[in-house]
């Protein structure tokens, strides 16, 4: 694995001797340079923070998006590797409609990214936005501004957007999609969530089913949207849903818990990282089931009250699915929410799951 973990930082103590002005933390000085290389296929990994980065398979990653507590040890790592490190951008909506207020957030993100040595920042902004309205126009702006400053400030820094899975106002997010994905780098599609409003039937579904996965994709491509403006992003964690009655078809019916305007919603769920269900997958009631026509896995189990669950999720089968649409199609390349949930023990069973999902993103 190379040097100790250790082996990247300047010893503490010469840290504080430094001060706090952005000094390089880095033993190797070159590692606090931005890294420029080629815009090439990407796997673009969300880190939640502690160290289950240290485990990663660095060899695919081309951008940690650093959404924990900034971990210096990380940013000179990913950078010995090549790899991008970008901040969490996030702002309330109202606040930015005014330039001169939008202006000031830009500033402070960029000097955040040089004092902490980042190649960019991924704006995750997920709030609802009508159609034409001041906030409509606002967050468009936002993201011109913020990839000018920082393509400006940074070398070959990189800005980006997350969006819903489809551009059809999920979740009431009506944004300038068009708009948005020209004034960036490209776009992180969050292809999972896929239930956050269940217009249908109130029963368990996949968090992320294949064909309506692919549909956003298309809607995005119709729009005007160039494929190498979008990231495809897959889910590492599943649901867990308690049904209200479970049928021998495997029909799990659900309460009804709204969501912004629909009557159902995956919130009846709670969501479980893909480390946990592997654990407890085996010993189910069903075992691994697989859905043909949503081309996912599942399974159902009875907990101690005695009430039957059903568990949806996505594994390297489902995964690699989708990843070769993200070959076939020209799409910009791949990544998760979020490289935390896998479990990086030493364990043979857990080591041959993660290595599995890894590969599944570029089969």
């Amino acid at each position: 694995m190379g040097r100790p973990w250790g082996g990247w930082l300047l010893p503490v103590g010469l840290l504080q001797l430094l001060g706090p002005a952005g000094a390089c933390p880095c033993r190797d000085p070159r590692l606090c340079q931005p890294v420029t290389g080629p815009a090439g296929s990407e796997v673009f990994v969300f880190d939640v923070g502690k160290e289950a980065w240290k485990s990663y398979d660095w060899s695919k990653i081309t951008t940690v998006a650093a959404f924990g507590k900034y971990d210096p040890e990380l940013m000179c790592y990913a950078h010995s590797k090549g790899s991008r490190i970008v901040l969490k951008g996030d702002v309330p909506l109202q606040e930015i409609v005014d330039p001169a207020k939008r202006a000031a957030w830009i500033s402070q993100q960029v000097d955040l990214a040089k004092k902490q040595y980042m190649d960019g920042i991924n704006l995750d902004i997920e709030q609802e936005v009508n159609e034409n309205s001041p906030e409509y126009y606002a967050l468009t702006e936002l993201v011109k501004e913020t990839t000018d400053a920082f393509h400006r400030e940074i070398a070959g820094s990189q800005v980006t957007f997350d969006v819903a899975w489809s551009p059809a106002c999920i979740d009431k997010r009506c944004y300038n999609y068009t708009g948005i994905a020209d004034a960036c780098d490209f776009l992180f599609v969050m292809s999972y969530d896929e239930q956050s409003q269940i217009w249908t039937d109130c029963i368990a579904k996949a968090n992320a089913p294949y064909l309506q996965t692919l549909v956003g994709y298309e809607e995005y491509i119709a729009m005007g949207i160039d494929p190498k403006k979008l990231v495809m992003g897959v889910p590492w964690y599943g649901y867990d849903y308690v049904c209200q009655n479970l049928s021998t078809e495997h029909v799990c019916s659900l309460p009804q818990v709204p969501f912004r305007g629909a009557p159902c919603s995956d919130a009846a769920g709670s969501q479980v990282p893909y480390a946990a269900i592997m654990k407890q997958v085996n010993s189910s009631l069903s075992g691994l089931l697989w859905d043909e026509v949503q081309k996912a896995p599942f399974y159902e189990y009875k907990d101690s009250v005695g009430q039957f669950h059903q568990v949806w999720f996505d594994d390297p089968h489902s995964i690699s699915l989708k990843a070769a649409y993200v070959k076939s199609r020209g799409l910009r390349g791949i990544g998760m929410w979020n490289g935390n949930s896998l479990d990086y023990s030493r364990e043979a069973a857990a080591e041959q799951q993660t290595q599995a999902m890894w590969q599944a993103l570029t089969p």
